[in-house]
């Protein structure tokens, strides 16, 4: 795999945003207001997936200059772009990559640097007010405005000196107080839990504007004791300049746009949610979350805040994780010794998690059995996973009509159907045993391929072979249409 050298990244949101406009796939939008509006136009623009990104100006009741950029990946150009690849790469082209790059885990440690853009304006003790930025109540019944729907939310193991950031929600709670969500069993929360079992309070800061690989990354189930900083920068083929929050040390992107640090002291907590998740459900409620107590604010000038915004999917939070998911699920299938994997695709209609399809050349009887399971329970696949579908070779996992056809006339409910209950999931899944106490769920595992004992008698498909597909696009492309 190669990086990203021979191009001045410069590690910058504004460097991206500013190849998006000339792609022109940015609009901006100036004077909505940040209650309703600007999570309405939101809520529109991701209806469907390849609209423009959008940049928030002049919003009301905010300091001129300040800014919001949504809608960032919700298309595959975009996701190109953040990655450095060809803007006109196919899905399946950034499949590859993405298999690719988890392959072979390129790395570059961070570099500590001493001045960063982030720096320009430094806010500490009683002149700290997060509320300064514009931060938008996302959708109509959240409880609050979320500034960390697309943040970084950085911690230190106190054992190992590991350095971890993942993209935990991040609600604004006054001008020094933010709480923060973090799920049973995420990196974020084991790190907290070992301060908080030593009576120590949790040092942590929250990054609310940054380069868009830093924030896919941030959605990535990168292994425990691997730095996210150490992903990206095998990414960017350099290293990622970081800068040391100076109460914490947490490091933070030099480049970054807003950051904020503090500390979760021990039974500290507040009102969290409700709001509106990746599944489509206010399905979490409002509960009591760690409280972060802010004692240092930074921003640059002129503070662009990077919304992600979390709605029916597919969405802005969901839409780039499915690339990444398939290509992780098509590797770890690979791993457990599952052979001839022709494709995957983690639905964008499940947010890449809940529903996904396995492409298979079958070699032996039970391999598409085989490979549903291995799917259903592998770490890319399992979590609050609810469809696992397999198809032969000649289906394409991404075109959803070819895999419902395949269901309904290759799939015998009397013996292509497994259920496997007790799985891993989360309180977000409004199907969940029992959000609070049972976060677990069953999932359905559908085996679409041919039957193995009539695979040699199976009628004949009614299409045109691959090879005479060839010879009439070589002959014919003059009349044929696009996309054909």
């Amino acid at each position: 795999m190669e990086g990203n050298t021979g191009r001045n990244w410069d590690q910058d949101l504004r460097n991206w945003m500013e190849a998006v406009e000339e792609a022109g796939a940015l609009q901006i939008i100036t004077g909505a207001e940040p209650t309703e509006e600007i999570g309405g136009i939101l809520d529109l623009f991701q209806r469907r997936m390849g609209n423009a990104a959008v940049l928030f100006d002049e919003v009301p009741g905010f300091p001129k200059g300040h800014r919001i950029l949504a809608n960032v990946l919700t298309s595959v150009q975009r996701i190109n772009i953040a990655l450095g690849l060809s803007a006109d790469a196919s899905e399946r082209e950034l499949v590859l990559w993405w298999r690719d790059y988890m392959k072979h885990a390129p790395k570059h440690a961070p570099k500590v640097v001493k001045v960063g853009a982030l720096q320009e304006n430094i806010i500490e003790g009683a002149a700290i007010d997060i509320t300064t930025i514009p931060t938008p109540t996302w959708h109509e019944h959240d409880g609050g405005p979320f500034i960390g729907t697309g943040c970084m939310v950085v911690m230190k193991d106190p054992d190992t000196g590991w350095v971890n950031y993942g993209a935990y929600r991040v609600q604004t709670h006054g001008p020094k107080t933010a709480s923060v969500m973090m799920s049973p069993g995420r990196h974020g929360r084991l790190i907290m839990d070992k301060y908080h079992d030593r009576d120590k309070p949790c040092p942590v800061a929250v990054v609310a504007g940054m380069h868009p690989t830093l924030l896919m990354i941030a959605g990535l189930e990168i292994p425990q004791g691997v730095s996210e900083y150490d992903a990206v920068g095998g990414i960017f083929g350099e290293p990622l300049l970081t800068l040391e929050m100076p109460r914490t040390g947490m490091p933070v992107p030099a480049n970054a746009e807003i950051a904020f640090e503090g500390f979760i002291h021990q039974d500290e907590f507040v009102e969290e949610g409700p709001l509106g998740e990746w599944t489509g459900y206010y399905a979490g409620g409002k509960r009591p979350q760690p409280a972060i107590r802010i004692e240092t604010f930074m921003h640059r000038d002129n503070p662009i805040l990077l919304g992600v915004i979390p709605a029916v999917p597919p969405n802005d939070n969901t839409y780039y994780l499915g690339s990444y998911r398939s290509g992780a699920v098509w590797n770890q299938l690979e791993a457990a010794g599952i052979p001839d994997i022709q494709g995957v695709c983690a639905h964008e209609a499940g947010g890449s998690r809940m529903w996904l399809t396995v492409s298979i050349k079958q070699r032996y009887g039970g391999h598409s059995k085989q490979a549903g399971l291995v799917a259903s329970q592998c770490y890319a696949g399992a979590y609050a996973n609810r469809w696992v579908i397999v198809v032969d070779d000649d289906i394409d996992p991404t075109n959803t009509n070819d895999v419902l056809w395949a269901m309904c006339t290759r799939f015998d409910p009397r013996i292509d159907l497994e259920t496997v209950d007790g799985c891993w999931s989360t309180s977000l899944d409004p199907m969940c045993y029992d959000g609070d106490t049972d976060k677990r769920n069953s999932r359905m595992i559908i085996d679409a391929c041919r039957p193995w004992n009539r695979r040699d008698e199976f009628p004949i498909v009614a299409r045109s072979s691959r090879e005479l597909d060839d010879r009439i696009r070589e002959k014919w492309a003059h009349v044929l249409p696009e996309n054909t």
